[in-house]
């Protein structure tokens, strides 16, 4: 059990996480025709929208409630059912989100009383569903804010019900935001290899991959999970939960409905994928497709050619909570040793990291442990760039956000498949920036002539 260290200091020097709020708006994005709308002033949203149109380079469909000086001293509740309704009228969003921020938490906005009062003044919207949920941007960090709007919505569209396994082939997924729109989508693949449907929520995968539409722009999110197939949840033959940050969201849905569920905290690493495996397997009751057998063979053998390279190699490592398990999960799986270990807020899957010590803190705080304790990688998102350049080691960029890389938010990291490149991305940094070769050795007796060759010393025979 690793020992977690306190944030022992009261600023951020090099800020790892990104906030509560931006995890929600995430969430929110993965839903077809919403519309995420935060609660708060128009620099939270337009610094949230910045990110994610960096991090994914695809417009961004995030309105704001505008909160102005005066607004947030007297009353901002008219700047809500004001916005909730140019909103509804002008976009026709299947859904709105309605993330708070820390200046309305500071305030103490009732957001779920508004929307009472939204659907009161303005009934013609009554079939809009809105989700509120109270995400905090001085505490916790993108992961929980995005899982609480997960509850949130399971909270707001799925009925309680007694259907279990109506829809046949029908499975729920519970996609964490450790997910990137390529592991999503692989794992929907795998899904369907054996024969079921996969409900992803939400799905960035079909909103936020990166594709071209007949249409120029749209003010609400094209692709992602219809508000229709969230409804029928409780329909479904199971559930898959991905990332311990869920879980809490997956205690409600199975109290709804009934419908049971496998949770895995992680999907990299050959026990992990293993265990996803077999459950598809057992919930199908269809046995392992070929293919699937053959992409783990070639792990394994992605594991023998790569143990040479990433034995006791030591490994720093600053992400949200559930991604950090995983790569420390696949480190240690390795034999590599987790030498520097931060998450940017707490969560009970931090006690379970494969690391003597997790840290609560920022980069600086990952870039004095790794220089302590010799890390010869990191694995961070592109703020620990500059980390890495004055260790002098490699960075293997993963995580939100990914800025000053081509298609990092469609990475693969999961399954079989993306363990082994990920095993392949390690074993070749460490191979490029190795420090333990051996300097050639060079004769002080030989000498090299203006052509190239050796000759013998002076009076040598």
């Amino acid at each position: 059990m690793a020992e977690i260290l306190k944030r022992n200091k009261a600023l951020s020097v090099n800020p790892l996480k990104a906030s509560q709020p931006i995890g929600a708006s995430l969430a929110f994005l993965g839903i077809n025709k919403a519309m995420p709308m935060m609660h708060g002033s128009q620099g939270c949203t337009a610094f949230g929208k910045v990110y994610f149109v960096r991090h994914f380079r695809e417009p961004v469909p995030l309105q704001t409630t505008a909160m102005d000086q005066v607004s947030t001293v007297m009353n901002a509740d008219e700047n809500v059912i004001e916005g909730l309704r140019a909103v509804c009228e002008k976009s026709k969003p299947a859904l709105v989100g309605l993330p708070t921020t820390g200046l309305s938490e500071t305030q103490g906005t009732d957001i779920k009383r508004l929307v009472k009062d939204f659907y009161a003044a303005h009934p013609e919207f009554a079939h809009i569903p809105v989700v509120p949920v109270n995400t905090p941007d001085f505490s916790g960090c993108l992961e929980s804010g995005y899982a609480l709007a997960v509850k949130a919505m399971l909270e707001v569209l799925v009925p309680s019900s007694n259907s279990v396994g109506k829809r046949k082939k029908q499975i729920n997924v519970l996609a964490g935001s450790f997910l990137t729109p390529g592991d999503i989508e692989h794992i929907k693949e795998l899904i369907e290899a054996f024969g079921l449907r996969p409900l992803v929520l939400p799905d960035i995968a079909d909103s936020l991959d990166g594709h071209l539409t007949e249409q120029e722009s749209s003010p609400v999110t094209t692709g992602g999970t219809p508000v229709s197939d969230i409804l029928s949840m409780g329909e479904s033959v199971a559930t898959l939960v991905l990332g311990n940050s869920l879980y809490e969201a997956a205690d409600f849905l199975k109290q709804q409905t009934g419908v049971p569920d496998y949770r895995f905290d992680c999907l990299m690493g050959l026990d992990a994928v293993d265990a996803f495996v077999a459950a598809l397997a057992e919930i199908s009751a269809k046995p392992v497709p070929e293919k699937i057998e053959r992409q783990r063979a070639q792990l394994q053998d992605a594991i023998v050619d790569c143990h040479f390279m990433l034995g006791f190699a030591r490994i720093a490592i600053a992400a949200d909570p559930d991604l950090l398990y995983g790569f420390a999960h696949l480190a240690n799986s390795m034999g590599c040793e987790v030498v520097a270990a931060v998450a940017p807020a707490r969560a009970l899957i931090l006690q379970d990291v494969s690391a003597v010590q997790v840290a609560i803190g920022d980069l600086e705080d990952m870039e004095i442990a790794a220089k302590h304790n010799g890390a010869q990688l990191i694995i961070s998102n592109s703020h620990a760039a500059e980390s890495a350049r004055r260790l002098g080691i490699p960075l293997l960029r993963a995580g939100f956000p990914q800025f000053d890389l081509i298609g990092g938010y469609q990475r693969l990291w999961v399954g079989y498949r993306g363990t082994r490149q990920t095993l392949f991305d390690l074993a070749n940094m460490l191979v490029e920036h190795s420090r333990n070769e051996p300097e050639p050795y060079i004769s002080i007796y030989a000498q090299r002539t203006g052509e190239g060759r050796a000759t013998s010393a002076p009076g040598g025979h």
